[in-house]
């Protein structure tokens, strides 16, 4: 069974950061032995939390590089595509597979934004902090339910789920990849 597993970034939060880079770990041991990081260059990062003209330019920017990045993939070559993405790569990875019909695709969604929501998403799961100034908890939470995906939430934590505690930011992203680790070895039976 061919699999392959895609990262999809955030802005500032690159794939070598522990939620991706543990990420790609678990789902490595899970079975997803090839694996490509999308990555972005970006530039402009002031006033844009908040702004929705904004961050619809930021995904114009980043979401035709993400494109030229995966246009040599054939993708019916795969049985499973998972597509693990952060933050705005959220919404690149989702948009990318509705435009591109993939249809063998699983999504884990660390810190997802509320435009994430606007594409269907056949299987996924979730993971966001109640502190997270970057999105409105209580929409993505509702949008998660809505669309039927299990989102993980973590109390007091912020935009990379961590804290001001350092022993509680290693137990939440412990959490987070044991969550990520089964979800890869179930979507690899889809």
């Amino acid at each position: 069974m061919s699999k392959i597993a895609i990262y999809f970034p955030g802005i500032g939060y690159t794939a070598d950061k522990p939620l991706l880079y543990y990420g790609r770990k678990a789902a490595y041991e899970a079975g997803f032995h090839e694996y490509r990081n999308v990555t972005y260059i970006y530039t402009r990062k002031d006033n844009l939390r908040g702004n929705d003209e904004k961050m619809k330019e930021v995904y114009e920017s980043l979401f035709p590089q993400a494109e030229s990045q995966l246009t040599d993939i054939d993708w019916n070559a795969y049985d499973d595509v998972l597509f693990v993405s952060k933050s705005i790569g959220t919404i690149v990875a989702a948009s990318y597979a509705k435009q591109y019909e993939l249809k063998q695709v699983s999504h884990i969604l660390y810190t997802p934004l509320a435009r994430t929501f606007d594409y269907t998403l056949k299987e996924a799961i979730g993971f966001i902090g109640t502190a997270d100034p970057w999105s409105n908890v209580d929409e993505i939470i509702k949008l998660s339910e809505k669309a039927g995906i299990p989102l993980n939430i973590y109390d007091n934590c912020n935009h990379s789920l961590e804290c001001d505690d350092t022993f509680r930011n290693l137990e939440v992203l412990r959490n987070v990849m044991e969550k990520t680790f089964s979800f890869c070895r179930k979507s690899s039976c889809i």
